[in-house]
């Protein structure tokens, strides 16, 4: 069975950076999109950031452009979030999300595109 699971999650001051990490249980990760979700307290789960497993295009929420970049490495089946000039609104419980679809027609930005999940990481930024 196929799993995800993140690390490196944490509490940061505003300004901060802070990277987290998710490792995928699979011999087929190269042929995953992967992307990072946020849920925080009381909201609905939103889409970050993602990566094509196709190509490497990256796409990102309008919220985090210019502050975090995603990467992945296929030779250690791991995708990255970098995260830099954190503000307390980033606050939230951080879920990483494969879509094995193989879909290549869109950049997957629903929740419902992704068919597998780890089991996420907080991470808190104090103002």
């Amino acid at each position: 069975q196929v799993q995800l699971a993140e690390s490196g999650g944490g509490l940061v001051q505003a300004g901060g950076s802070l990277r987290v990490s998710c490792v995928a249980s699979s011999r087929t990760f190269s042929r995953y999109t992967m992307a990072w979700f946020r849920q925080a307290p009381g909201k609905e789960r939103v889409f970050v950031a993602g990566i094509m497993w196709n190509d490497g295009r990256t796409y990102y929420a309008d919220s985090v452009q210019g502050r975090f970049t995603i990467s992945r490495d296929n030779t250690k089946n791991t995708v990255h979030l970098e995260m830099n000039s954190l503000k307390p609104e980033d606050t939230a419980v951080y879920y990483c999300a494969a879509d094995r679809s193989l879909r290549t027609s869109r950049t997957p930005r629903l929740a419902s595109d992704y068919d597998l999940w780890g089991q996420g990481t907080q991470v808190t930024v104090s103002s």
